[in-house]
């Protein structure tokens, strides 16, 4: 086997030291106040920005003092970094959080070379954006690749196992922040759910254990984010960012034109989501039928676990859809066995995520048995419903590929705007609320007050069901009195039917 070249062992240090960078935010941060740490990581950082950037600061100046400019940034950074050392001022701790990585975003652009735009210029925000935002979630198969390169080549049967483990190894790596991410949200939606997670450490007879998991998870992030932040400032051509890794990947890239994950990373990544959401259906399903009740955690009722979380299922369920594009475009193809069980993952993920949107659906709807219908909580009622088509839509999608995805989403999305734009949904709020009224004694009639003449022939109705409710006609004299379509040019059937 072949020694790496000079830049090849180059780039398996940087990603050594972004490794060692986060682990040592982990255990700076992981539950303590910033102080001396805030000045630790700074220097950590830039230690491993000067590494890398070695050799590449000269060169030609896209606009005059660029170089000064990048130097001089230095001094904000370091000012700010050592706040957090010096004084204990809560309010300005809390603003640097903001302020202090906007400056060495700033300043790595700047010195680094990788804006044409002046750091004073509007222009710049984009720069700062793709480089924060875009190359680094688009980089994260590089440090995949190298590490892939490091495991030994395909050959005997003792190396194809290793392969898989390394493919195995870089799915579980994707699928951490991933989970990270639906895990909180789902913990925050389910007080069963969080109960659950905080029974974990009991499990498995020590806390430690758990702490330490998620120590490991949240290095891995830091550590991944880290060596892509560095490589988009090395390598802002995609093409050129994806070579170095291998050879091998650099042609299979070029003849694609496409990123491709490997069957079984992408399997690892879909099975470690799947697991999660399996679980959790548990859950939405013994709410959905009134068996959750006996589950509880101690302290909580019932109707308020259930009318709680719909705001973070909704949230899972974008995450859903789009990790169903990668997981329909973005796998490699393999063999008929690889293909049913990739469409089967995606099938059983999409499944989940219909049972959460029937769950937040259902939270929803008893929400606003407690507390009335308004206009948002109708516009994200319409919102799940609309997902819950777009999850079907993907069903048939992934069983049947000759179907275009992009085409019916797109024709689903405009027939979905124009139903809610002709559902009257103003005065559908009003019905609602008429009805509620009926059965609960409560009304927000204040609220109807600042809707549209939409709903004043739902209010003269309940004016004649509740004539001892006199307050309903000073409520339709303000909207009245409010309506901008008073004169002839303003004319609408709405406006007309209100004053009649």
């Amino acid at each position: 086997m072949r020694d790496p070249a000079p830049w090849q062992k180059k780039y398996g240090m940087m990603l050594g030291y972004a490794c060692l960078f986060g682990f040592m935010m982990q255990y700076l941060f992981v539950g303590y106040a910033p102080g001396i740490s805030v000045l630790l990581s700074v220097a950590g950082f830039y230690g491993l920005y000067f590494y890398a950037i070695k050799g590449r600061l000269g060169g030609f100046e896209p606009w005059e003092g660029q170089s000064k400019a990048g130097w001089l940034m230095l001094v904000p950074v370091a000012l700010i970094t050592l706040t957090y050392a010096l004084f204990a001022n809560s309010f300005f701790h809390a603003l640097n959080v903001l302020a202090l990585p906007i400056l060495i975003v700033m300043q790595t652009i700047v010195l680094s070379r990788n804006s044409k735009h002046a750091w004073y210029h509007a222009t710049f925000l984009q720069d700062m954006g793709r480089h924060v935002f875009g190359r680094p979630f688009g980089y994260v198969s590089v440090p995949l690749e190298m590490i892939r390169a490091w495991l030994p080549a395909r050959g005997s049967a003792e190396n194809s196992r290793w392969g898989k483990i390394g493919k195995i190894g870089a799915g579980l790596l994707l699928a951490s922040p991933i989970l990270f991410v639906i895990i909180g949200l789902l913990a925050s939606a389910d007080r069963i759910f969080l109960s659950w997670l905080a029974e974990i450490p009991h499990w498995l007879d020590g806390g430690n254990m758990v702490e330490g998991i998620l120590r490991i998870v949240m290095a891995l992030c830091i550590t991944v984010y880290t060596f892509c932040y560095m490589w988009g400032l090395l390598f802002p051509n995609v093409m050129e960012a994806a070579a170095p890794p291998s050879e091998d990947n650099q042609e299979r890239l070029a003849a694609s034109g496409k990123i491709q994950l490997d069957p079984v990373t992408a399997g690892t990544l879909l099975v470690c989501v799947n697991v999660v959401y399996v679980l959790f259906a548990i859950i939405q399903f013994s709410y959905l039928f009134g068996a959750a009740d006996g589950m509880l955690p101690s302290g909580v009722a019932y109707a308020e676990y259930a009318r709680r979380g719909f705001a973070e299922l909704v949230a899972v369920a974008l995450i859903n859809v789009f990790l169903l594009f990668p997981g329909l475009h973005w796998i490699r193809r393999s063999g008929q066995t690889g293909e049913i069980t990739r469409k089967v993952h995606l099938t059983m993920l999409v499944a989940c995520t219909i049972v959460m949107l029937a769950s937040a659906y259902s939270r929803l709807s008893l929400y606003e048995e407690a507390y009335g219908f308004t206009q948002t909580r109708l516009l994200v009622h319409g919102f799940m419903i609309f997902l819950a088509i777009m999850c079907v839509i993907a069903l048939f999608r992934i069983w049947v590929e000759r179907i275009s995805l992009s085409k019916a989403y797109i024709t689903t999305g405009i027939l979905a705007y124009l139903v809610m734009n002709y559902i009257n949904m103003d005065e559908r709020i009003a019905v609602n609320n008429m009805d509620r009224y009926e059965r609960t004694g409560i009304i927000d009639l204040d609220y109807l007050s600042r809707l549209s003449t939409d709903v004043v022939p739902t209010l003269r109705v309940m004016q004649t069901r509740h004539a001892n409710m006199t307050e309903i006609q000073s409520v339709i004299d303000h909207i009245n009195a409010n309506d901008s379509h008073s004169s002839w040019p303003s004319w609408n059937l709405s406006s007309y039917r209100a004053r009649r």
